[in-house]
């Protein structure tokens, strides 16, 4: 039976002792281990069913600490001093003395290194006086989880310990950029968006989706983020397509005919519509529901709607 848990001291004690521990973020609930502690690392990925070759990001408590670990380079400066703490993870070169677990960068010679701006992440990770590896909370491939009930629907019995916090308010997980180069390059999509990196360094670009520069990014190349329920993503003015009974919508507009819908969910702005989409998958799953038609919001790259369609997209794959 996993432990919850209230009082981050605890937590990050369990931690250092090679527990595997939940906790909150802004984006989305992270499953915790001590990054140097290769036999925690391991029992992470196993806890999470998660393939070997998608390596995890390590959390922070603080951006001084990113030297210990990394090469940081004037761009990543740059960057670390615009968006830290916050909802940006930077790809950089690994320093060969960093002494983390080799299944957390995956083998590679770079790691991705993120400061959470919640302030109760910050001071469980300050308690934890290590670097944490932390992917999403949940079983791979499905929903992140964005509260400690969601994390338990998936890993009770399989970690150790969460630590309830407020629910995520960002609702997606964090932007993943490549540093190691120059040229920022986004991996991953997220509440930092291309137009937010532009005005810092303005050369910023996207990866190509599918790229091996792609690989040293979480959540760019297996099937992520979808529930059991069959996710169905429609185009902004394409036709709704048959789906078997029952059904739900999601999306910004409610459909032009609801009779085919068990359930609709509709959200006002973009920004609601990504920070309830893993939440409304998991209710989907609850409520027995057959599909879930999306209607992707119109396509513009340098927003956050770039973001939520790739999640969508991907669950629907």
């Amino acid at each position: 039976m996993t432990t919850l848990l209230t009082d981050g001291r605890d937590a990050a004690g369990r931690l250092r002792r090679g527990e595997l521990v939940a906790f909150p973020t802004e984006t989305v609930y992270g499953l915790g281990a001590d990054a140097r502690n290769a036999q925690a690392v391991g029992r992470l990925f196993a806890a999470k069913g998660r393939p070997t070759d998608n390596p995890l990001i390590v959390h922070l408590a603080d951006a001084a600490d990113a030297s210990a670990f990394a090469v940081v380079s004037t761009t990543a400066r740059r960057l670390m001093d615009a968006f830290w703490p916050g909802p940006l993870t930077l790809v950089v070169p690994l320093r060969a003395d960093a002494g983390l677990a080799e299944a957390v960068t995956a083998g590679l010679g770079t790691v991705g290194l993120r400061v959470p701006n919640l302030p109760e992440a910050h001071s469980f990770l300050a308690a934890c006086g290590v670097p944490v590896a932390a992917p999403s909370a949940n079983r791979s491939g499905r929903p992140s989880p964005t509260d400690a009930h969601a994390v338990l629907l998936d890993l009770d019995g399989r970690i150790d310990a969460v630590l309830d916090g407020p629910p995520a308010t960002a609702g997606l997980e964090s932007t993943v950029v490549d540093v190691t180069q120059g040229i920022p390059v986004v991996l991953r999509d997220g509440a930092v968006t291309l137009a937010d990196l532009r005005r810092v360094v303005p050369e910023t670009v996207r990866a190509a989706r599918g790229s091996e520069l792609a690989r040293r990014s979480p959540g760019t190349r297996h099937r992520h983020y979808a529930p059991r329920t069959r996710i169905v993503a429609v185009e902004p003015n394409a036709p709704v397509p048959h789906v078997h009974s029952p059904a739900g919508w999601l999306g910004l507009v409610p459909p032009d005919d609801p009779s085919p819908f068990a359930q609709i969910w509709t959200f006002a702005t973009v920004p609601d519509y990504a920070h309830a989409l893993f939440r409304t998958f998991r209710e989907a799953d609850a409520l027995g529901l057959e599909a879930l038609v999306c209607r992707l919001p119109p396509d513009q790259p340098e927003t956050l709607a770039h973001a939520l369609r790739d999640r969508i997209l991907r669950a629907a794959e």
